[in-house]
């Protein structure tokens, strides 16, 4: 099992910043990739950015691409995402996911995650 806690989502401004944090607990060893996800009322949920939780290589979705950043605090197991120039179509519940499939990335970062957290959600005021 990975146990994955979000927090940092909060109502921002538009133009504002938000960092997401994610704590990664349990079968850490195991991890392969770690990542976030962002979900809006009536639509899909979204790939937004993922780590290969061994190797640090990053990996960004079109949705927010330019305005974020994603990195990861090996000694602490936490990953975080730092958003800027945030709009108001960030609005959105915003899930870290892990895999600990040997394969992931292979078609997708966004792809093959098997472990949830429950989300935090993000609120861009205009």
């Amino acid at each position: 099992q990975v146990q994955l806690e979000e927090s940092g989502g909060g109502l921002v401004q538009t133009g504002g910043s938000l960092t997401l944090t994610c704590e990664v607990s349990g079968r850490t060893a195991e991890t392969v990739g770690v990542g976030w996800h962002r979900q809006s009322p009536g639509k899909e949920r979204e790939f937004v950015a993922a780590i290969a939780w061994p190797t640090g290589t990053e990996y960004y979705g079109d949705s927010m691409r330019g305005r974020i950043t994603i990195s990861r605090d090996s000694a602490k197991n936490t990953l975080n995402l730092q958003m800027n120039s945030l709009k108001p179509e960030d609005t959105a519940v915003y899930y870290c996911a892990a895999s600990t499939h040997r394969g992931w990335g292979r078609t997708g970062p966004q792809y093959e995650y098997n472990y949830w957290g429950q989300g935090t959600q993000v609120t861009v005021s205009s």
